[in-house]
């Protein structure tokens, strides 16, 4: 399938590093570096524009390398993209470390991972079929 983007940013395309990869990553274009307190959070610009066909979205995730090594993860995860956004894609990420991180221009902050939607019609009723879990959530069926 084939999203159209416009590249506005100083750094080439996003692509899939390996054949089995499911994200692309996104790097930050910034026109300085910013600096990240433990636990402040920013909005990080990426040049990056998209339209897609309704029948996916684009989803922005954690990078798994940057969340251990630096602590950094995105804020609002996974970050949606709907199809009929034309504006600039932005990284909420936020430092989960005890130390200040810096953030470079040009550096990879997040992947974006395109995934179908499934539209769903709604219909009210004033009451649910019962099931076995009923209304156990949040640690209902154990953890070992």
């Amino acid at each position: 399938m084939q999203v159209k983007i416009t590249n506005k940013s100083k750094h080439d395309l996003p692509k899939y590093e390996t054949t089995g990869s499911s994200g692309m990553d996104i790097r930050a274009n910034i026109d300085e570096a910013v600096s990240l307190k433990s636990m402040q959070r920013s909005l990080i610009k990426t040049g990056l524009f998209l339209e897609m066909d309704p029948s996916i979205e684009c989803q922005i995730r954690p990078r798994s390398g940057l969340a251990l090594k630096k602590g950094l993860t995105v804020l609002n995860t996974p970050g949606t993209v709907d199809a009929d956004y034309r504006g600039e894609v932005g990284v909420i990420v936020i430092n989960l470390s005890e130390e200040e991180v810096i953030i470079e221009d040009g550096e990879r902050i997040a992947q974006m991972v395109f995934c179908p939607v499934q539209k769903v019609t709604l219909t009210e009723f004033t009451e649910l079929t019962d099931s076995a879990r009923g209304a156990g959530g949040f640690g209902s069926t154990g953890v070992k």
